[in-house]
């Protein structure tokens, strides 16, 4: 079982960065493939960027590719998403998600656990 909690999220202007935080409870953390997602208000949820147990392979949507960079540090059993030059489309509860396979897809239902989802909110 992997408990996963997310932070870091809040309500800035266009342009600015934030850094989102997800500390994962459990030793096997540095198993585990990692991504994060988001819903959009009235939405489905949609996949935004993921990171293989390696870290060798990572993985962005179009949408955020070139300003989010995914990254993790297994010692302290948190996986990271900076977000630069955030747009209002980036508005949206933003999930971190667990795959026990390790291989950290762009599909939801590749994955196991999820966290809370932390609100991120973009105003123009």
């Amino acid at each position: 079982q992997v408990q996963l909690v997310e932070s870091g999220g809040g309500l800035v202007q266009a342009a600015v960065s934030l850094k989102l935080s997800c500390e994962a409870s459990g030793r096997t953390f540095r198993h585990y493939g990692m991504g994060w997602f988001r819903q959009p208000p009235r939405k489905e949820r949609e996949f935004a960027a993921a990171i293989s147990w390696t870290g060798g392979d990572i993985r962005y949507a179009d949408s955020v590719k070139g300003r989010f960079t995914i990254s993790r540090d297994n010692a302290k059993n948190t996986v990271y998403l900076q977000m630069n030059s955030l747009k209002p489309e980036d508005t949206a509860v933003y999930y971190c998600a667990a795959d026990r396979f390790g291989l950290g897809t762009s599909r939801v239902t590749d994955y196991d656990y999820w966290g809370q989802g932390t609100q991120v909110t973009v105003s123009s």
